[in-house]
């Protein structure tokens, strides 16, 4: 069970701080308290990880039309989504929350491959034999 509760830490923390970042690059995004920044960072979490998915599904006609685009749309969603379930985060506006979603998830990419870079879970291996189709 503790090898599967360190990663979840890990990701968790990695969101936090990305959050926290982008609340002082962005003047529409704020943090009332510390404990509404990691309250929202496991409820963004959860929301990417239950909620995304979903709409993902219901919008794949407007996805595949917009070649993809419009999941940009839906990460600014699930941050207003989380900004309306927490109280102490703010979200000033759609936009702020669309280009906030970019920075989040770049930052977050960032950040991951610097922390979790060296570990065997995001390494892909090839298979050495066999037949490729």
């Amino acid at each position: 069970m503790l090898e599967n509760l360190i990663p979840f830490l890990e990701h968790w923390a990695i969101t936090a701080i990305s959050l926290w970042v982008a609340s002082h690059v962005f003047r529409g995004l704020k943090f009332d308290t510390a404990s509404s920044l990691v309250i929202s960072a496991l409820l963004l979490g959860f929301a990417n990880a239950v909620v995304k998915p979903l709409l993902i599904v219901l919008t794949l006609p407007l996805t595949l039309v917009t070649f993809g685009l419009f999941l940009l749309v839906i990460n600014a969603l699930m941050i207003l989504l989380v900004a309306r379930l927490v109280r102490g985060f703010k979200v000033s506006s759609f936009w702020t929350a669309f280009f906030a979603s970019i920075f989040i998830s770049l930052l977050s990419i960032l950040i991951g491959a610097f922390v979790l870079g060296g570990s065997p879970e995001t390494e892909i291996q090839m298979p050495h034999g066999g037949t490729w189709l």
